[in-house]
């Protein structure tokens, strides 16, 4: 049965390269499930940098935006799968639907991240999940960004209730809020 990490944190918190360390320090195979899609050119400078990261530590870089669980059981031959991030895959979920003239609902989040899940206990190596912490901020001001909001705030808790260990990030460090205690990969 997989372990499930779940690492989450503000923005600029550390949680990617916290994640990175700690599956860099589990034996190969691993392999990186990259969510984000090169929008602009700002994005594609900061894939570019996280590309080069993980260069030398034995990676294989899978991109998937949308099929999480597909790309979860792809690659179910790997000790360490790294997934960064579920806050880009809730946004590519909801830009996805938008695109199809419907809205992403809760009750489809739910059902996606549960079925993460499932596919994480069919695995024998661990899976480690990035993703962002946006409910300690303003209500923002529109429907289309609250609905954002929640949905990713709901995936964190479903995802959160389903790991085994849970590392919250605030200002580079690593405070454990489920499972072993967070020791500092640093």
């Amino acid at each position: 049965m997989g372990r499930v990490v779940l690492v989450t944190g503000g923005a600029r918190s550390g949680k990617s390269g916290y994640a990175r360390r700690l599956a860099e320090g589990i034996p190969s195979p691993r392999a990186f499930i990259a969510t984000g899609t090169p929008f602009d050119e700002e994005t594609r400078e900061r894939i570019r940098k996280h590309r080069a990261e993980r260069r030398n530590a034995g990676w294989e870089t899978i991109e998937e935006p949308v099929d999480l669980a597909g790309a979860l059981q792809d690659a179910q031959g790997c000790n360490v799968l790294l997934v960064d991030c579920l806050t880009m895959w809730i946004n590519n979920l909801v830009y996805g639907a938008q695109v199809a003239g419907r809205e992403a609902g809760e009750e489809e989040i739910v059902r996606r991240c549960r079925e993460l899940l499932a596919v994480c206990r069919g695995l024998s190596g661990t899976v480690v999940f990035v993703t962002g912490e946006v409910g300690m901020g303003i209500v923002p001001e529109n429907p289309v960004s609250r609905n954002f909001r929640d949905l990713l705030g709901r995936c964190g808790q479903i995802m959160a209730e389903g790991a085994d260990e849970v590392t919250l990030l605030v200002c580079g460090l690593p405070l454990s809020l489920k499972g072993k205690g967070a020791e500092c990969v640093f």
